[in-house]
Parts: structure tokens; C-alpha cells; sequence
């Protein structure tokens, strides 16, 4: 690394530099104080969300049916919009700075700025929750015109994009700071680059969004006199959607930075990672159109070119971090000498770092369930058999929970120490919490994938229609298949207060660590630091025969339940 930089320029700023005893990361002070404050507020969220879904399973579940119809559609939209929106943007706004300033060893650029994106984000998303609660804006996270939401609802949405959006370009600028300043030498590290993919997503997402909701507020306030609802549902999903595409990049950015701090892992080709990243970019977003399959105002060929062609390119992408990320981890294993059989390198993996275990779920998590099921959904054909059914949710779930909530959750497990310089609480119930929220949620989504083949409806409060003249009578595997759904969605919902628990808890009884050593300019990463692979680039090589056999296995589920779904089409759709 370059000791080449601007002092001058650094000092009349008043940056100072914090050094990491345990990491080696350096960490610029104002960027500190937003990762922590964007990091908390996100897990605020994610426990006002995860109490929310306590509702929502307990209503799904025809046991119990708890909550009435009312009540019900209140607590899911706040639910949906706490977890899928504010939860992981917070979040991920936190892994942006830390992916530029952090690994770059760079100063923030312009604070105070990021300072009024980060309040921008708070007011918006509180006066979102005020809105919902009162009762009168119960339009679900899609809020499809012509139903109406109080305007405070749009305006809260409104102004988090605004702030996420000034947060991205904090971001950008910071990119800028770093590569004036020579803080690096070569191209950024991977982890960085898989940021800058997620941000400039993120921009494309909160524009689409913009588009759509200042209209629709203007129309709650009577200004606007009508918005059409298919150009608003293509719209908004090109917002709702790729907000999603945002957390693949975030989350897969992680898995590659935890494969290097837990292995001192490279990728097997940052060339090949890189290009992954480059086909998210250009194609990730199209998969949007998988939930437009059954809208009649769209043409049967863009349909299918988006789902059938260009989607498929973001799938390879996908498929190309599956390989390379365990792949990575196998390489840097057996060159530790863990070389017996196919599987040692596996066996010998940390599983007792929730770090690490909570990453290796969620990524075999999201490719076995999220991502064959995504696939499944985006074929025009086959989209029939599940469309606004619970089967969508049990998809969703297996992207945004099981990848992006568990990875990030993970991820926080690493930054306690490190960031928070607090000792983790209880950290044998920490090792135990990626197993019991992971495989809970795995049972949680195949259930809900089960019970939505079978027709159950995706957002309607009674799958029973109890009292209805002309009830659905349906076969008990459905019901079966929704009970489980309570059942698992409790346990996954106890996982994540054991999360928060201990997260708060280290934060405000954890002992304190050593501060670290401070300076008034960036120092280059030293070469023993732990985290010297994570902020620096290179490639591992191909030697992961364990890796190219676990992606045969995919391969064959993949081609299986694809077959599956067809035959299972063929048997409903009786024609020849």
C-alpha cells in the first residue's frame, strides 16, 4: 500500500483515524459514528418488524386465527414495509460506508451531509409507521392505486428514498476522496466493488420509486386527479423489486468479505466475481417483471424476453457467486493442509462462529430455495400455478430473510468487537442463534412454497372464508402446510429476539475493548492484519473439487424441481 496521501487536506478537516487492535481496520471517526447509529436504528426496525410478524403468522395460522381482518392488514403492511425497506436499507447504508471508508481507509465525504441523509431516513420511516398505525392507510408495502393511503404514508416513503439516496451518493463521493487521496493502489477490493454494483442499484431503485409514489402522494392530497394502476404496478415494481436486487449485491458483498476475514479467502477469480457483479448491473433489475406475468397490459414478448432471456443472464451471475464464494472458502482451507476427501476443508470450517455459520446458511439457504424458486417464478408458464399465492412470500423470504436479514445478522456478530468495541454477551447463545433463526426459516419458506402450490391465497386473512356461502373446501395438506407455517414462523421470530438480545445487550453491558491506537491520517493496512485479503485484490485459483460437486447437487435440484413444477402444470392445465 501507498503512504501517499494529503495531510494537509486531512487535518483541516479534523479527521481522525481509529485503528482496530483485533482487525487491523482503520476506521475514520464520522464514518464510524454513522455506521453505528445507521446499524442500531436498523435493528430497531428489525425488532419492531420481527413483533409485527408475530401477528401475521398467528393469523395465517387457521388454528388460531388471532387477529381480525382489520387489524390484520394494518400489521402486515407495517410488517412488510419495517423488514423489506427500512430494516436492510438502514443496514445496508451502514455497509456502504464501511465498504469505502473503512476498507478504503479513507475519510467520509461530506459528513454533515450524510449526517441529514441519516435524519432524512429516521423521519421518513417514523412518519411511514405513524401513518400505518392510525389506521387508515392499510394498502399493504405495494399500495396499488386506486386503494389510498393517508399522504403522510407516501411522504414518509418519500423522504427515507430521498435520504437512502443522498446516503448512495455520500458513498460515490467517498470513492472519490479515497482514489484522490491515493489511499489504495490498483482497483478497489472486491468487497467495494460488490457495494458500488448494490449502490448504483440503489439509485435506478429509489429514481423508479420517486417516479411512482410523488405522483401517488400528490393524488392521496387530491392534487393529481387519477394514476393509472398498470403503470403504476410496472413502475412500482421496478421500485419494489429491485429494492431486493439492492440486498443481493449487499449481502453477496458480505459473504466474500466474511470468506476473507474468516479464511483469509481470495475469490477463486476476481475477474470472474467482478464480471458477476457487472451482469447484476445490467440485468438483475429485469427480473422485476416476473411479478407483471399476469397483467394484461404488458405484451406476451416482453414478458417473455425479460423473464425467458435477459433475467437468465442475472441468474448466471448468481450461480457464478455460488460457485466462487464456498469455492474461495475451500481453496484457503486446503492450502491450510485440510485436504482429506472432498469435505474436510467443510468440516473444518469454524461452525461455532456465528460469523461465519450464520453466512454459510444463508448463502445454501438462498441459492437452494430462494433462488431455484425465483427462477420457477419468473416463467411465464409455470408463474400460473403460483402467482398471489403464499408461495410468492415463501420465495421473498428465502431471498430477503434467509440471504440478506441472516447475513447481515451475522455480519453484526463480527462488528460488536470490532466497530462497537464492546465484548459479545452470552456468546454460547450467539453461537447457537444462526442455526435456530436459519434452519427455522428454511422450514418456514418450504411450507409456505407447499402450502402456495396447493392455491393458498397470498395475503388473505382466512384461508378458511369462514362464513362465506360458498367456502373453498381445502384438502388438509393445505392446512397442514399453514399450521407449519405458524409453527416455524414463531421459532424463526424467537431466533431473531435471541438476535437483538444479544446485540442490544453487548452494546449496553458488553465489556469494553480497547480502543485502538489513533492518528490524524490513514496508515496503510498493515501486512498481518487479519483483514488484509478483505482490502486488497487478487485471485485463489480453481482447486475446489468439494465446491464443483456441492454445485452439481444444485444443478440436479434445479433440474428437478423445475421438471416437477411442468408435470405438476401438465395435471391442472388440460390442454393438448
Amino acid at each position: 500500500m501507498t503512504t501517499g496521501t494529503m495531510p494537509g487536506a486531512v487535518e483541516r478537516n479534523g479527521t481522525i483515524y481509529r485503528t482496530c487492535p483485533r482487525s487491523g481496520l482503520q476506521f475514520e471517526r464520522q464514518a464510524e459514528l454513522l455506521m453505528k447509529s445507521n446499524a442500531f436504528v436498523a435493528v430497531v426496525w428489525l425488532l419492531i418488524g420481527g413483533l409485527l410478524a408475530i401477528g401475521v403468522v398467528m393469523t395465517r395460522w387457521p388454528a388460531f386465527r388471532w387477529l381480525e381482518a382489520d387489524t390484520f392488514y394494518l400489521v402486515l403492511t407495517a410488517h412488510g414495509i419495517d423488514m423489506l425497506i427500512f430494516w436492510i436499507i438502514f443496514f445496508e447504508i451502514a455497509v456502504l460506508y464501511f465498504a469505502s471508508s473503512t476498507l478504503l481507509r479513507c475519510r467520509l465525504a461530506t459528513p454533515k451531509i450524510a449526517w441529514l441523509a441519516f435524519v432524512l431516513m429516521v423521519v421518513g420511516a417514523v412518519t411511514n409507521n405513524v401513518a400505518v398505525f392510525r389506521g387508515a392507510s392499510s394498502v399493504m408495502m405495494t399500495s396499488y392505486v386506486p386503494m389510498m393511503a393517508e399522504p403522510a404514508f407516501y411522504l414518509g416513503l418519500i423522504l427515507f428514498a430521498v435520504g437512502a439516496l443522498i446516503a448512495c451518493f455520500v458513498f460515490f463521493g467517498t470513492l472519490v476522496v479515497a482514489k484522490r487521496e491515493k489511499t489504495y493502489q490498483g482497483s478497489v477490493p472486491l468487497v467495494t466493488f460488490g457495494a458500488i454494483t448494490a449502490a448504483i442499484i440503489a439509485v435506478f431503485t429509489i429514481a423508479s420509486g420517486a417516479i411512482i409514489l410523488i405522483p401517488t402522494w400528490l393524488m392521496s392530497m387530491g392534487i393529481v386527479k387519477e394514476v393509472d394502476p398498470l403503470v403504476y404496478r410496472t413502475i412500482w415494481w421496478a421500485f419494489g423489486h429491485s429494492s431486493q436486487q439492492i440486498n443481493v449485491a449487499a449481502h453477496i458483498s458480505v459473504w466474500y468479505l466474511v470468506a476473507a476475514i474468516a479464511f483469509g479467502a481470495k475469490p477463486m477469480s476476481e475477474r470472474v466475481s467482478r464480471m458477476a457483479f457487472l451482469l447484476y448491473i445490467l440485468f438483475l433489475q429485469l427480473a422485476s417483471a416476473h411479478h407483471l406475468l399476469a397483467d394484461p397490459g404488458l405484451s406476451t414478448a416482453w414478458k417473455v424476453v425479460n423473464t425467458s432471456y435477459f433475467m437468465y443472464f442475472a441468474v448466471l451471475a448468481s450461480m457464478l457467486h455460488g460457485l466462487t464464494i464456498p469455492g474461495a472458502m475451500e481453496v484457503a482451507q486446503r492450502q491450510k493442509g485440510y485436504t482429506k476427501g472432498l469435505y474436510e476443508w467443510l468440516r473444518k470450517a469454524p461452525w461455532g462462529n456465528p460469523t461465519f455459520s450464520g453466512v454459510f446458511i444463508a448463502l445454501i439457504g438462498f441459492g437452494f430455495l430462494g433462488g431455484i424458486s425465483g427462477v420457477m417464478m419468473g416463467t411465464e408458464q409455470l408463474n400460473m400455478i403460483i402467482h398471489n399465492t403464499i408461495y410468492v412470500p415463501g420465495h421473498f423470504h428465502a431471498t430477503v430473510v434467509i440471504g440478506t436479514t441472516l447475513t447481515f445478522m451475522a455480519l453484526t456478530y463480527y462488528l460488536i468487537p470490532v466497530l462497537f468495541k464492546r465484548e459479545m454477551i452470552n456468546p454460547g447463545l450467539a453461537k447457537l442463534q444462526p442455526y435456530l433463526f436459519g434452519f427455522s426459516m428454511y422450514a418456514f419458506t418450504l411450507v409456505m412454497m407447499g402450502a402456495g402450490t396447493l392455491g393458498v391465497s397470498r395475503r388473505h386473512w382466512d384461508m378458511a372464508f369462514q362464513g362465506a356461502p360458498l367456502a373453498y373446501e381445502w384438502p388438509g395438506a393445505a392446512y397442514l402446510m399453514m399450521g407449519l407455517v405458524g409453527l416455524t414462523g414463531l421459532l424463526a421470530i424467537v431466533g431473531g429476539i435471541v438476535y437483538v438480545y444479544i446485540t442490544v445487550g453487548s452494546l449496553l453491558w458488553g465489556k469494553k475493548l480497547d480502543n485502538g491506537t489513533e492518528s490524524k491520517t490513514f496508515t496503510p493496512v498493515p501486512r498481518a492484519a487479519p483483514t488484509v485479503v478483505a482490502q486488497s485484490h487478487g485471485s485463489a485459483g480453481f482447486a475446489a473439487p468439494g465446491t464443483f460437486v456441492l454445485a452439481m447437487v444444485f444443478l440436479i435440484a434445479f433440474v428437478l424441481y423445475y421438471f416437477i413444477n411442468w408435470k405438476y402444470l401438465s395435471t391442472l392445465w388440460g390442454l393438448s
